[in-house]
């Protein structure tokens, strides 16, 4: 491997950006991960007492953000929301400069996005060197139990079918490495949560039709060969026969990983020693912790 060559392409960044463009249109009746993302988001800031007057949105698509953080009561504390311009910052994370200068933003978001980047500790780092000493990121990511019934149903179908099987589901990142990868991004004070959804759909294709709204369906990079009816149609057989509940519907397994780091800076509490108790989610986020005792 020389010098000059980078991570490898595992996602094709013009499929993701057509994939995305085709979802616009159809994204609102499919926003609720999204939705519950950005939820997740804004509830942080609801109980961060400072003020973000430069933020960002890095997210895909930006309107959940948005449209939770005016119902907010940290509305008044974050500035202007600027979405980034340039769309390669939202479909392919990392694979250009952020067009932001150095230690320029208080707050940056990307919501449902950095999933897709092919260089995920190079994106964080580019966030990092975005923000202001003491300035927060807020991000999520789906992690790798998502989508697992599918991913199992239909490699077994191909290989039923055709005799070998083809990736068709992304590689998604292991939950447990959150805060490790943003450590090794620069951040202070790194925080990583998981939450696991499962969604009930009546059958594959309306699992099939969500995932094209989000803009979520494949776009590994390399030749691609086309479903065949037969290869879709014992998807669905084998996706029934494993996961049907008692009424017919079918369990589509989603996990968001929920990131939240500090650029570095001398006031902030440092961690503690290895092998003492770890940092509570309350101090690294600096707020008070509500034990509901009287």
């Amino acid at each position: 491997m020389n010098a000059s060559s980078g991570p490898p392409a595992i996602f094709d960044a013009r499929r993701r950006a057509a994939r995305l463009a085709r979802s616009e249109r159809l994204f609102a009746g499919a926003d609720f991960l999204h939705d519950r993302a950005a939820e997740n988001a804004v509830h942080s800031l609801d109980v961060i007492l400072r003020d973000f007057p430069d933020a960002v949105d890095l997210s895909a698509h930006p309107g959940p953000f948005a449209r939770q953080l005016a119902e907010s009561v940290a509305a008044t504390r974050v500035g202007n929301v600027l979405s980034v311009g340039d769309p390669a910052a939202r479909t392919a994370p990392g694979a250009q400069p952020l067009p932001l200068a150095d230690q320029s933003q208080d707050l940056i978001v990307s919501l449902m996005s950095l999933h897709w980047a092919n260089d995920l500790p190079g994106a964080l780092t580019q966030i990092r060197r975005a923000l202001k000493p003491d300035g927060l990121f807020l991000g999520t990511l789906l992690g790798a139990g998502t989508l697992k019934e599918l991913r199992g149903a239909l490699t077994q179908a191909e290989l039923e079918v055709s005799g070998g099987a083809q990736a068709r589901v992304s590689p998604f990142a292991d939950g447990f490495d959150g805060a490790a990868l943003l450590q090794r991004a620069g951040f202070a004070l790194p925080v990583s949560d998981v939450d696991r959804v499962v969604v009930r759909y009546p059958d594959l294709l309306a699992l099939v039709r969500d995932l094209r709204a989000m803009g979520e369906t494949n776009v590994l990079t390399g030749h691609v060969r086309p479903l065949t009816r037969k290869i879709v149609t014992r998807t669905a057989e084998l996706y029934a026969e494993r996961h049907a509940e008692a009424d017919g519907r079918i369990p589509a397994t989603f996990e968001i990983i929920h990131l939240a780091g500090w650029a570095p800076h001398e006031s902030q509490q440092k961690p503690l020693a290895r092998g003492s108790a770890k940092m509570r989610l309350a101090d690294a986020l600096g707020v008070q912790e509500q034990t509901g005792e009287g």
